[in-house]
């Protein structure tokens, strides 16, 4: 799996609410465009809890065939509850062509159970799952963060089945042991976190996969291409990513939408998962202060 920087895709609606695939057409090709190493569709910054089975799995077949080789594209649209529907949902998922299917953390066991429950469900599930294709886990914070335990992380990734873990723990103490846990093994570590993302990034983490890579796609790029024979920069950079990453706490993905809009690729921000009649003016400007702050930036660095 590639390293660098993994959009967590949004997905466009139409005015009449169907998915916009013209826009999501134009979406990959923006991503592409400022340099991402690969793409995260079907996620939770999809609105996949709220895309039916037949919507997942055709969003992510389009993503796919867009990307046509140049980037590789992972999904999950891992959303049940039931095994038997798991399974279902997964393999339906697998037959798309993508290049790696993820797995949610917080689907192979309730909250209340414990890791014994979450390893002999996954167990499970993987006997159900083609071999062929790559897996990945992805510690989603909806509808309960789960996140996996180093110990559990080294046996997955003893499996030699595992090749991705979307990392939502926003500790790098926490990182570090997964990356200890993970050492020598084919699964990589991308972190969804922009404050702990450089140094982590110097404990070795592979990646950023978060949802700043809607807004500033390139300066990521840059960070991970960078951070090693600049650092000067690179930390300096860092502060501005992380204190403009305070935007997630706004209407996401709504705000995202309207970014994507003021680019010129999305026509509206129209969302399933939040009521985009709450954005407000104060938040479009906002949205726009980002925009023009960033493009600054990227100006600085001749990007």
């Amino acid at each position: 799996m590639a390293g660098g920087v993994w959009p967590t895709m949004v997905t466009p609606f139409t005015a009449s609410g169907q998915i916009d695939y013209e826009a999501q057409a134009r979406a990959v090709e923006w991503y592409i465009a400022h340099g991402v190493n690969g793409l995260f569709a079907v996620c939770q910054s999809s609105e996949m809890f709220h895309l039916s089975l037949e919507e997942r799995v055709k969003l992510a077949a389009f993503i796919k065939e867009k990307a046509a080789g140049r980037v590789p594209v992972i999904a999950s649209g891992h959303i049940s509850d039931d095994f038997a529907e798991q399974v279902r949902e997964l393999n339906a998922m697998a037959g798309t062509g993508i290049d790696a299917l993820v797995l949610i953390t917080n689907r192979l066991a309730r909250e209340e159970e414990g890791d014994d429950v979450w390893k002999h469900n996954l167990e499970r599930l993987l006997k159900e799952l083609p071999e062929q294709i790559p897996l990945g886990f992805y510690e989603c914070p909806y509808p309960y963060k789960r996140l996996i335990s180093p110990e559990l992380l080294r046996w997955s990734a003893g499996t030699g089945r595992f090749c991705f873990l979307k990392d939502t723990s926003c500790d790098t103490g926490n990182i570090r042991f997964k990356l200890e846990a993970t050492r020598d093994s084919g699964l990589k570590i991308y972190n969804a976190n922009t404050a702990t993302l450089l140094e982590t990034l110097e404990l070795g983490v592979h990646g950023y996969s978060g949802v700043m890579a809607n807004f500033q796609p390139d300066l990521y790029v840059w960070l991970l291409q960078n951070w090693r024979e600049q650092p000067e920069k690179a930390d300096e950079l860092t502060g501005f990513l992380s204190m403009t990453s305070l935007i997630e706490k706004q209407l996401y993905p709504v705000n995202a939408k309207y970014f994507l809009m003021l680019e010129g690729i999305f026509g509206n921000y129209g969302c399933r998962v939040k009521d985009h009649r709450s954005f407000t003016e104060t938040n479009r400007l906002e949205v726009r202060q980002l925009r023009d702050l960033s493009r600054r930036i990227s100006g600085q660095l001749s990007l």
